[in-house]
Formats: C-alpha cells, sequence, structure tokens
C-alpha cells in the first residue's frame, strides 16, 4: 500500500473508522489530519465496538505510530478519556501516539461559546455538537489560541487572561449567561501538562523523517467533503477543511508525499443536523418514507458523536462526484451495502432540477440547494443477503448493477466494498 489519505465524501458518517481499522496493518504511520471531537469513528472488531473522537483509528494495532496533527483542535478531557479507556483495554496508548505541538486546545470558554451561539440562534440553529470545535478555529485564525507548546510558555497566563476577559464580555453581555472561571481553565491546562505534553511531538519532522525511510503512511480525516468549510453546503459546515487537501496543511507535508487518495461512501446517504439534502427520505421531524426508514434502521443510524438519529436518503451522485472532484479521489470505499438488502428498488440521483433547469452539479447557495428535486434512475434491487460478504461473487447481480452506475456517474471506480460493521465483514476489488 502506498500513501494513502483516506476521507469522507458524504456529509461524515460514512465509515471511515472501520476503513482505516482495515487499512493500517498494511501501513507504519496513522496520522489525523483535521478536526475535533466532533468527529466519531467506530470501529468494531470481533463484535466488539470502540468509538473515538481524536485518537486515530489505527491506535489499535501494534508497530504502528499514531499521530494527530497541527490542524486537529484537541480537546484534553476528552482525549485523556480515550486514552484511559483504552489503556483500560490494554491498548499501550502512549507508547502508540504523539500530538503534535503546534495544535490548538479547546478550552472550557470554547465550548461555552459555542453552546450560547447555538441556543441564541434558536430555529434557525446549524446543529453544531456543542464541543467548541467552531471557536477553537476561530481563536486559531484570530491568532489568540493556545497551542500545546504554549503550556511550556511564560506568557500563557496572561494570553489566558486575555481570552477569558474576551469571551466572559461576550458570554455575560451579549448572551446573557454564566461566565467562565479561571479555574476550569487552569483544571484544564493542568490534565493537558500531566497527560498530553508527555506526547508532545513536532509531527511534521517525523512524517518527512518516516518518509525518507521509506515507511507507509495512512492520512486519516474527519466528518465528510460536503461539511467543508469551503466546498460544503455553507453555512451549514464543519469549521475546517475536511477535503483532502487539508491533509497537506494539517500535517505539514507536501503533495508529493501523496499517492492515492480513498473516498469512503455508504451505498446510501446520511446527513446529521440542519441543513439541505436533496435526497432525503426520513427523520424524526415527519419524513418517514419507508426505505428512507429502511435505512435508518437497518443501518442503526445514529450519530457516534452525538447520539442523534441521522437523516437518511438514497444516494446522491451529484454530491459524491463534486467530493471527487474537489479531493482527487482515486477510489471510492462504499460502505454499509448490506443495508439495502431486501428494497424492491435502489434509486440514485444523477441531477438535480432547479425551477425548471436541470443542474449536474452543487450549487453554492445553500437556499438553491434547498429548492432542488432530485433527478433519480430507478434500478432493481435485491432479495439476497450482503450482510458479511467477503467475496464479490457473493454480491447479487442486482447490487454489482448499481455500484457499476455508481463508478460511470461518479467517475471514479469502487475499489473497496464493505457488507457489515464488522473488520472482516470486506471486499477488496
Amino acid at each position: 500500500m502506498s500513501n494513502t489519505i483516506a476521507v469522507g465524501i458524504q456529509w461524515g458518517d460514512e465509515g471511515k473508522g472501520k476503513i482505516v481499522d482495515l487499512l493500517t496493518p498494511e501501513v507504519d504511520v496513522v496520522a489525523r489530519f483535521q478536526g475535533g471531537p466532533n468527529a466519531g469513528h467506530t470501529l468494531v472488531i470481533g463484535g466488539k465496538k470502540t468509538v473515538l473522537h481524536l485518537v486515530p483509528s489505527g491506535i489499535l494495532h501494534d508497530n504502528t505510530l499514531c499521530l494527530i496533527g497541527n490542524g486537529t483542535v484537541v480537546a484534553p478531557e476528552t482525549i485523556v478519556k480515550e486514552m484511559d479507556t483504552l489503556l483500560s483495554a490494554g491498548i499501550p496508548v502512549n507508547e502508540r501516539l504523539k500530538i503534535s505541538d503546534r495544535c490548538q486546545l479547546i478550552l472550557p470558554y470554547h465550548r461555552a461559546l459555542d453552546a450560547a451561539r447555538e441556543a441564541a440562534k434558536g430555529k434557525a440553529k446549524i446543529g453544531t455538537t456543542g464541543r467548541g470545535i467552531g471557536p477553537a478555529y476561530e481563536d486559531k485564525t484570530a491568532r489568540r489560541g493556545i497551542r500545546l507548546i504554549d503550556l511550556e510558555c511564560d506568557t500563557l497566563s496572561a494570553k489566558l487572561d486575555e481570552n477569558l476577559a474576551w469571551t466572559n464580555f461576550m458570554l455575560t453581555q451579549y448572551f446573557k449567561v454564566d461566565p467562565v472561571t479561571r479555574a476550569e481553565v487552569d483544571a484544564v491546562i493542568e490534565i493537558a501538562r500531566q497527560r498530553l505534553l508527555p506526547l508532545m511531538a513536532d509531527v511534521t519532522l517525523i512524517l518527512h523523517e518516516r518518509h525518507k525511510a521509506g515507511d507507509r503512511m495512512l492520512f486519516e480525516g474527519a466528518q465528510g467533503a460536503m461539511l467543508d468549510v469551503d466546498h460544503g453546503t455553507y453555512p451549514y459546515v464543519t469549521s475546517s477543511n475536511t477535503v483532502s487537501g487539508a491533509a497537506l496543511a494539517g500535517l505539514g507535508i507536501g503533495p508529493n508525499m501523496i499517492d492515492e487518495v480513498l473516498g469512503i461512501v455508504k451505498a446510501y446517504t446520511t446527513r446529521v443536523g440542519a441543513g439541505p439534502f436533496p435526497t432525503e427520505l426520513y427523520n424524526d421531524s415527519g419524513m418517514n418514507d419507508a426505505s428512507g426508514k429502511h435505512m435508518a434502521e437497518k443501518g442503526q443510524e445514529f450519530g457516534s458523536t452525538t447520539g442523534r438519529p441521522r437523516r437518511t436518503g438514497w444516494f446522491d451522485a451529484v454530491v459524491v462526484k463534486h467530493a471527487v472532484r474537489i479531493g482527487g479521489v482515486t477510489g471510492l470505499a462504499v460502505t454499509k451495502l448490506d443495508v439495502l438488502d431486501g428494497l424492491p428498488e435502489i434509486k440514485l440521483c444523477v441531477a438535480y432540477e432547479c425551477k425548471g433547469k436541470r443542474l449536474d452539479s452543487i450549487p453554492a447557495d445553500a437556499a438553491k440547494l434547498e429548492d432542488c428535486t432530485p433527478v433519480y434512475e430507478t434500478l432493481p434491487g435485491w432479495s439476497e443477503v450482503t450482510f458479511g460478504a467477503t467475496s464479490f461473487d457473493q454480491i447479487p447481480a442486482a447490487a454489482k448493477a448499481l455500484l457499476s452506475r455508481i463508478e460511470e456517474v461518479c467517475e471514479c471506480p469502487v475499489s473497496m466494498l464493505s457488507t457489515g460493521p464488522d473488520r472482516d465483514h470486506i471486499i477488496r476489488l
């Protein structure tokens, strides 16, 4: 296996954790390059479920170095809790994990501001996870963020005083909520000092040295391409760039280190939170199409980070083709094919219609996308069971026809097929 970027190319929750875990034995290094604890990568090995939010999904494997790059925002309490869970399961996380000295920290005042803003929006809320990711990235851009390396600097206390004064002014005067105390912040800083500073490293230097030594590397993204702050359904997006190009800035590497980009995508579409979703069939607010309900229930579509039920709908090839284009995707890993087992027919969105005009690409305006209706092709479903299949010969002809049509419309080959949650439920093509 070459150096690979693995990214989701819908609205997140595509099954990235399983795919990264599956590929990890073929590499020497797994590096996370963006996002924060709003990610939720679920691994199921031997029937046992592990959910990771910040620790890279390769952590369960021996002899694999796991890195968290500078493009990631780290909540000390969250990652320490994950580390303790892994340690209690016998995983020597302290020996396998390094965190970039340039990582920005999520502190209590970030979460307080995130929650206050979302509450103030009322029905117009974006659907943030409330974990402080957005405010942390804002502080980074405003050049007032606290990085892991700052915990060793004499100027830390003054920086915290300034940040807390500004945030508490906003909380108390604008949002009319309680302020965050310095004691709350100091408690988190102390956790970071004790548990994260020993893991601090120059991740960029490590990656370049490993590359020169001939090591194989896997770069792990979070969320999905349609949540990208530049290329997604803005403003209903996350606060970072989620496309494959973010791996370069988020780890400090060049394009010459990338050999392939694996786009991970469900055989249908899901979304959590607010925002346009042209092929939506089912949600917890009134849409209750039988096929969408089938996907939600059989696919157990609940967010691994938020616990919120996911909205479900048919495969949107317009979305995926857009993501393939902006991410330079060289191969598709299609997950949850088995969820479609038993449906009499399968629909594939190949274009949109908006005010009498056909659109073959995603409009930049989210309001315009809300007005789009899907143009569907209908394919026959299958009654055979694909769950747990490990050979392409076990896949029924109708399912193969669906995959072939996805390849044609999205202009990208399917290179991997997931037929269930476990690590062994996989087909390499």
